[in-house]
């Protein structure tokens, strides 16, 4: 989501920054008009569109992906508190609407207390809402607000002037800036935006007054008087002093020759850029999604109904053990993981792998395999093949009996954690790695640029220390090097359970980026 916006945000740059260049000085107020309204909606949808033809047409290894994020295993396997679970971001966005809704609302009633307070007064196509004691002078939709301090020989030309906002339906325009400042409200391009386009609604009704009596005449009275205005964005004003200057200028301004229309034609290769770069960030998008972490789901096949229950633990991932695939579930890939899925998934693939090293009919016996379930969810899927062998293997064991960091009741503690403290463990181990790992050794190795995986697994024994410590890497001198990190790890307080100290296994991938 956070993708999505950012590229929202910086299509709307752009597309205003070749208004203001190329054609922000033209006098093709109309189409300019449905430049600035179409551009942004347009911001909202190009992100969404995939053209698979621009996304084989690019080397995987040319497309770019973003700043990478190293995983660490304290988002698995952390147990959050009420107040760590929150989501801040989405806490500050939807205030963030309710305040500019809420001042949204409060113009808007504003505006219902001015008409239902002051004189009406009913034209053809237009309602004249006439305001004692003052000079203000603005329009929304068919009501033309009027200060009745105003001069007799200047009504008219402000009724003319505010008509032709009522008449062309300014207002939606304002109002439809209005809800996107609502959702977007962090978003300072949505704020321009309607700033532009009001600078332009202006310049077509000067040009559409103007059609009736001298240029020079109509600017004259336009500045022989103060008229004071309502500080609301969503109605057409008819004096305003940032814009008077622009409007005279541009009233002035010779009509634009209609070989410049041709400056819009500049919107075909920015669209195309947009739709290729958004079509070749698809994979970008996958990367760095997140899922949210539930009390896991566990599934199995009975009597050709899949059935299930609810486990202990919450994690991303739930899970299904069977001999066939889960009914009424659809299969993925890796690719179709989150972030967060998908180092889970990896973290348990590790651990059984490193299993399967000891004993290697596991590989014969189990497969791994990812599904969509029922329930939206996606799952992990270990299917068996029960045979006569499968009964022997059940009957063997880790030859050290150890178990796993994600199924201890106690925690081995770090070197000034809190005891049993697992959120603290994780972080330790994670900042050991990064402040002890060589980075400039993968530079240096002639491996491609890019991500690199590295999967640790180690054992915490009874005594605390750091035993059996293995790696995969991509290259033999960073699986040393991990090695070596990892084994100066200091001593911890050993792991526990209900029959006492136990030996802890423990499996954590890292990324490395080669440059």
């Amino acid at each position: 989501m956070i993708n999505y916006i950012i590229q929202v945000i910086l299509f709307q740059i752009l597309f205003l920054t070749i208004y203001d260049f190329f054609l922000s000085k033209e006098t093709f107020f109309t189409k300019n008009r449905w430049y600035l309204l179409s551009t942004p909606i347009l911001s909202f949808l190009l992100p969404l569109i995939k053209i698979p033809t621009f996304q084989k047409a690019v080397p995987q290894e040319y497309i770019v992906y973003l700043p990478e994020v190293v995983i660490s295993p304290e988002t698995v396997i952390q147990k959050s508190t009420w107040y760590q679970s929150l989501n801040y971001i989405d806490i500050i966005f939807a205030i963030g609407v309710i305040v500019f809704t809420v001042v949204f609302l409060s113009k808007l009633i504003q505006i219902f207390k001015l008409i239902n307070s002051y004189k009406l007064v009913r034209k053809v196509g237009y309602t004249l809402v006439l305001i004692p004691n003052q000079s203000k002078a603005f329009s929304f939709f068919n009501y033309i607000f009027l200060g009745e301090e105003i001069p007799e020989d200047q009504k008219e030309q402000i009724i003319a002037h505010e008509l032709v906002h009522s008449t062309q339906k300014h207002s939606l325009d304002l109002l439809l800036f209005e809800f996107l400042k609502i959702i977007m409200w962090f978003n300072p391009m949505i704020f321009i935006y309607q700033k532009r386009i009001t600078l332009v609604h202006e310049y077509i009704s000067d040009e559409v007054a103007t059609k009736n009596e001298p240029k020079e005449n109509y600017i004259n009275k336009l500045l022989s008087s103060f008229f004071q205005v309502e500080d609301i964005a969503f109605i057409n004003q008819f004096y305003k002093q940032t814009l008077i200057k622009k409007r005279i200028i541009m009233m002035k301004k010779k009509q634009s020759k209609k070989m410049n229309q041709l400056k819009y034609l500049v919107l075909i290769p920015v669209l195309m850029s947009m739709l290729f770069y958004t079509s070749c960030s698809e994979n970008e998008l996958k990367e760095i999604s997140i899922s949210k972490k539930e009390v896991q789901t566990m599934y199995r096949n009975q009597e050709g109904v899949l059935v299930s229950k609810k486990g202990k633990e919450e994690t991303y991932l739930d899970n299904f053990i069977g001999r066939e695939a889960p009914i009424g579930a659809k299969k993925i890939s890796i690719n179709d993981l989150s972030n967060n899925e998908r180092e889970e998934y990896e973290i348990m693939k590790n651990i059984i792998d490193e299993r399967g090293k000891d004993r290697p009919e596991f590989a014969e016996i189990f497969s791994f395999h990812l599904y969509k379930m029922p329930n939206g969810r996606n799952a992990s899927a270990m299917l068996m093949k029960l045979d006569r062998t499968t009964k022997k293997t059940e009957k063997r064991s880790s030859k050290d009996s150890s178990v796993n960091i994600l199924k201890i009741e106690k925690a081995p503690t770090f070197p000034g954690c809190e005891e049993g403290d697992k959120n603290c463990l994780h972080k330790s181990i994670k900042q050991h790695f990064s402040k002890n790992f060589d980075t400039n050794l993968p530079d240096n190795l002639g491996l491609s640029s890019g991500k690199k995986r590295v999967f640790v697994g180690f054992k915490i024994d009874k005594e605390g220390n750091i035993v059996n410590v293995k790696a995969r890497a991509p290259h033999p001198k960073i699986k040393d090097e991990v090695i070596r990190v990892m084994k100066t790890l200091p001593k911890m307080i050993p792991g526990e359970n209900k029959d006492g100290k136990v030996v802890v296994s423990y499996n954590v991938p890292f990324t490395i980026l080669v440059n």
